[in-house]
């Protein structure tokens, strides 16, 4: 895995779960870091947005079954 300047990661023991930025300049490729408690840790990453599937989505679902009743 690739460590980077700038990132975040966070530890995946449930009794821990440290966090820690990355404050190095060089980007170190190699295994995942592991935390003071030796769990891995893992980037914090937003999660992806998957905008082809929007349209399934909706707003009020009261109002969408009274329109599928008029027809």
């Amino acid at each position: 895995m690739i460590v980077k300047s700038g990132e975040q990661w966070h530890c995946t023991n449930p009794e821990c779960r440290c966090e820690v930025p990355v404050q190095s300049e060089d980007a170190v490729d190699g295994n995942n870091p592991r935390c003071v408690c030796s769990a891995p840790m893992k980037k914090n990453y937003p999660p992806p947005n998957i905008a082809y599937l929007e349209f399934l989505r909706v707003a009020d679902p009261v109002a969408a079954r009274e329109g599928s009743r008029k027809g």
